[in-house]
């Protein structure tokens, strides 16, 4: 199985740090698979609103999430703070892909928790349609 690595840009052009909740944690005591989809969201909207975006308007349209894949390299606990870094790329007339990297401190160093690759596609809420990614969208996404 080859590794979401390599398909990582190597600047990312976005970070953030995003402590980790109780609620956060399965049964065995670490975040979970489907907390990793939250955390990945909460590090998206952060994202997004830095270029002055939301999950529901980049420019004239919502998105939606079709594709998700997701490496976990290490166990993730409550009060660690995993710094979330997203860049964009991938882009295509209808959408694009975001590319995440969780880390987190482990004795005193950044330590890889894990990596990720969303597909998103315009869409246009009102008609229930794929729409088109604009040019100013992609620019915005892009820097």
């Amino acid at each position: 199985m080859s590794s979401l690595k390599s398909l990582l840009p190597d600047r990312f052009t976005f970070q953030c740090e995003i402590p980790l909740r109780i609620t956060d944690l399965n049964y065995g005591g670490h975040v979970g698979n489907d907390r990793v989809m939250a955390l990945l969201q909460e590090a998206r909207v952060q994202f997004l609103a830095t270029k002055g975006y939301s999950e529901m308007q980049v420019e004239d349209y919502g998105m939606l999430l079709t594709k998700a894949q997701f490496e976990l390299r290490r166990e993730l606990h409550y009060g660690q703070k995993i710094y979330a870094a997203v860049a964009a790329g991938n882009f295509t007339s209808k959408g694009f892909d975001l590319f995440y990297k969780i880390e987190t401190i482990i004795d005193g160093k950044l330590s890889l928790a894990a990596l990720a690759i969303t597909t998103m596609v315009c869409y246009d809420y009102q008609t229930k349609k794929v729409a088109t990614l604009s040019e100013k969208a992609k620019q915005q996404l892009a820097s």
